[in-house]
């Protein structure tokens, strides 16, 4: 039974058959997709404009020209009388002859020598180059559809016209599958020149290249043919067909960027390399903590598992040269560093909770021991109303509020008579200084004589005993006293 291939629907406009990867469809028929335009204004459509009357496309103001009402209203506006029809726009039926043009009215060249087209001298205010000839710049037109060129879209035909590249794909381009308007679509328009008898478009045909043997160890090393010049990509000192020059195990091409050179004198993708000559074991797959195990067997993959011991106490360091919390000898690699100690990076965690620290939260506590801020609040911090997360009593057991209540230095080298801290007499240094009405203090002993309150140098009042005070101890001691001066007006103070 002879083979019967499927019938197409016919484009209304063109009469020749319409594929799926191309087509349009609007009133029920099926249209190219360059065929799928204005009928007078030629303007291409798509669903949103078209119009379609008697198997024929206009876009809504030539339908509405041609078939719509007329009178006064229907104008370009409300009042206007509207009789237009679109016979300006009616199309002049073109028949293409592919003849040569008629020759203007100029002075005729010698035979090769003038425009191809026209046969007229070319001058140099008009010409343009193609196939190493002058043309006029009325005469650079395609040879099919007669569309004006320029350097960008001119292509060379093998019968010594130009064409645009449209026309030149339809009449000396691949045909088949594939090669149409869109992606699996069939492009077999054959030229007229075809169908005379005329020399085809040529043929790609696939290259052997190991048609031609090279000798051993010179040649392309994937096929052993001969590779010159044009087709040459070098790897390793070796030289390849471009068309070899692929992965060995996925066939994937290759650049001077993808390819790897393997041990093997072969080329690899960066990919398949990895695979087969790259480490193995755990963190070397797709990604980290992944296993790549291609090619090996369970010993090896046991083999290259870490081995990781995690008792820091295994190698013993003299006595207090060690990490203080568990007494094992500190290596570089893991040391932390607090107070003038090294720890392990494992034992380098608050003594109560147990939270890991660093050098931002870690606190030095005055048993040896370290602390987060947290811990080191509770501890060792002030206690009573207000030093809680709220104002709350941290204090259960009835010590005092604070734990430490003098900070004064009790060792060291006394100052000279009138010279050091007034406060606690020793000699005080530049780093520590801080000063008022010519003397000089301890940071830490820079308070109030009364309420023990830090000052600063915005609340500090000098007293006429040479103490210092905060503003509100010194207005009680020193200030005046009487009806009005308390804390608020008419008020009695005696204090």
């Amino acid at each position: 039974m002879p083979f019967k291939p499927i019938e197409n629907p016919k484009c209304p406009k063109c009469g020749k058959s319409v594929y799926a990867a191309e087509e349009r469809v609007a009133g029920g028929l099926k249209w190219h997709k360059m065929c799928f335009k204005c009928g007078m204004c030629n303007k291409l459509l798509d669903s949103t404009n078209c119009s379609e009357h008697e198997g024929e496309l206009f876009c809504k103001v030539c339908h509405a020209r041609k078939y719509g009402p007329k009178g006064y209203g229907f104008g370009g506006g409300a009042g206007c009388l509207s009789m237009d029809q679109g016979e300006h726009l009616q199309k002049q039926e073109y028949i293409g002859t592919h003849a040569v043009l008629d020759s203007r009215a100029i002075a005729k060249a010698p035979e090769g020598e003038g425009c191809p087209r026209c046969g007229g001298y070319v001058y140099a205010a008009e010409q343009m180059l193609a196939r190493g000839r002058p043309w006029h710049r009325e005469c650079f037109k395609c040879g099919e559809c007669s569309k004006r060129l320029d350097s960008v879209n001119c292509c060379e035909g093998p019968d010594k016209d130009i064409y645009c590249k449209v026309c030149y794909g339809k009449r000396f381009g691949p045909k088949g599958y594939g090669y149409g308007q869109g992606g699996g679509a069939l492009q077999s328009d054959a030229s007229d020149a075809v169908a005379n008898g005329e020399s085809a478009a040529p043929r790609t045909t696939v290259i052997d290249t190991a048609a031609i043997k090279a000798p051993p160890g010179q040649g392309c090393p994937r096929c052993g043919g001969v590779v010159y010049a044009a087709e040459q990509v070098l790897a390793k000192g070796r030289e390849w067909h471009r068309k070899c020059f692929k992965c060995r195990d996925c066939t994937k091409t290759l650049d001077s960027i993808l390819a790897c050179d393997g041990p093997d004198r072969d080329v690899y993708c960066k990919t398949c390399y990895g695979k087969k000559f790259g480490p193995h074991g755990y963190g070397f797959a797709c990604g980290s903590g992944f296993l790549q195990t291609d090619g090996l067997t369970e010993d090896e993959i046991s083999s290259f598992r870490p081995y990781y011991n995690p008792d820091t106490t295994s190698i013993k360091a003299p006595a207090g040269q060690g990490c203080p919390r568990c007494g094992g000898a500190v290596f570089a690699a893991e040391q932390q560093l607090a107070k003038g100690t090294m720890w392990h990076k494992k034992c380098f965690n608050c003594c109560d909770c147990h939270r890991p620290l660093d050098s931002v939260l870690a606190c030095d506590g005055p048993d040896r021991e370290i602390y987060c801020k947290a811990c080191y609040g509770k501890k060792f911090g002030p206690k009573g109303f207000g030093y809680g997360h709220a104002p709350t009593l941290v204090s259960t057991n009835g010590e005092s509020t604070i734990s430490y209540p003098d900070a004064r230095p009790t060792a060291g080298l006394k100052a000279p008579q009138g010279q050091g801290c007034l406060r606690c007499g020793f000699a005080v240094y530049a780093a520590e200084q801080m000063i008022s009405k010519n003397r000089i203090w301890h940071r830490r002993c820079f308070n109030c004589g009364d309420c023990r309150r830090s000052l600063d140098s915005t609340n500090l009042n000098d007293g006429p005993d040479g103490d210092i005070y905060c503003r509100s101890c010194y207005g009680r001691k020193f200030g005046p006293k009487g009806v009005g001066y308390g804390m608020g007006a008419g008020t009695l103070t005696m204090a």
